[in-house]
């Protein structure tokens, strides 16, 4: 899994970029709201991605901060959202805006979000509650352990694994006290492997 690019902006363009690494360019898919923060082509870039892998694709999606990565895969885990409706929301809504909106369970905010309609937004606001990283309780511990419980899912999910059944696993491992990605990881391969 690319976790980040750190490069030259080779090219621009509303929702997606081209970074240079060493000569060789990432096409990378980015929420339209950041792209004014994406420096102009020629200039460095540092983006935290995720690589999303399907049948008939491999592709890359960036984000200026960890947070806004974590939201992202967070809302692939709800069903009926795949990368582009994942893109489309944090395009249309700043993250803390977004997860406040589900902590008050504000489903005609989030309907405000073109591609979105109520009922995807209901069941955004039901499998979302008290999940997103920057809810969680005191926001200095717990936003860490979320974001390493998605890395650990995520991984195991490019290895092959079914999100639900990564999930249930890394969950498990969790519980064992493990805070390193690798013991999560380990730990969460044991019990896939022991079904």
């Amino acid at each position: 899994m690319i976790a980040s690019l750190k490069g030259i902006v080779q090219s621009k363009r509303p929702e997606r970029l081209v970074v240079d690494v060493s000569g060789i360019g990432y096409h990378v898919h980015i929420p339209l709201r950041v792209l004014g923060d994406i420096p102009e082509p020629g200039n460095p870039v540092f983006l935290h991605t995720y690589t999303h892998v399907r049948e008939d694709a491999l592709q890359l999606f960036g984000f200026l901060s960890d947070e806004e990565r974590s939201v992202f895969t967070t809302l692939l885990g709800v069903s009926g959202v795949g990368p582009k409706l994942g893109l489309a929301i944090l395009s249309g809504m700043p993250v803390q805006k977004f997860a406040e909106a589900v902590h008050h369970e504000d489903v005609s905010m989030l309907s405000t979000i073109p591609g979105l309609g109520k009922k995807t937004a209901a069941r955004l606001v039901l499998e979302l509650k008290g999940k997103l990283p920057s809810l969680e309780d005191d926001g200095t511990h717990a936003p860490h352990k979320q974001s390493t419980s998605e890395d650990a899912i995520s991984a195991l999910v490019n290895l092959g694994y079914k999100k639900p059944l990564s999930e249930r696993a890394v969950a498990k491992a969790s519980q064992n006290g493990s805070e390193q990605i690798e013991d999560i990881i380990r730990e969460a391969l044991n019990y896939l492997t022991e079904k």
